[in-house]
């Protein structure tokens, strides 16, 4: 570290800081940079970090990455209302994600159907409709009643 700390060195490591400190540490291990038990030591410290100024040391000895799609650099000042920008799904998106998971249960749901159904030797009621109809429904739902508080979270 340095003499002066930056008020940066300070503020709490989040989740993302750690992971892109964790990538920047990989790099380096697959670049022959670090041995395995060093890459294990700093990792350890990486992932139990409290504050930036704890991951700062464990790559102040590494270059740059050298790819442009590689991660950023955990020492570099922070804009705050750039945090998260680009990362977050967007609301159409994670609502699709949402029918993903609809899609499977009716795929495993018709599948025990379907197994019920021949193991009796006959076709069962058709109960899969029941619960992947209200499921529909609630997904249907929270797209003209959205949820607002899934933004609060984040804070």
């Amino acid at each position: 570290m340095t003499a002066h700390p930056s008020p940066r060195e300070g503020l709490r490591a989040s989740d993302a800081d750690r992971d892109t400190v964790a990538a920047r540490l990989s790099t380096a291990l697959s670049e022959g940079r670090l041995d395995l038990a060093e890459y294990n030591l700093r990792l350890d410290a990486a992932m139990s970090a409290k504050t930036m100024g704890e991951l700062v040391p464990l790559t102040t000895d590494l270059p740059a990455a050298s790819s442009s799609a590689s991660a950023p650099d955990p020492t570099a000042p922070v804009d705050l209302a750039e945090v998260g920008a680009g990362k977050a799904p967007s609301k159409w998106r994670e609502w699709i994600n949402e029918w993903r998971y609809w899609l499977g249960g009716a795929v495993i749901m018709i599948g025990i159907w379907a197994v019920t159904s021949v193991s009796n030797g006959e076709p069962q009621d058709f109960w899969p409709l029941i619960p992947l109809g209200i499921w529909a429904a609630v997904l249907i739902a929270g797209l003209f009643f959205p949820d607002d508080d899934d933004d609060d979270d984040d804070d």
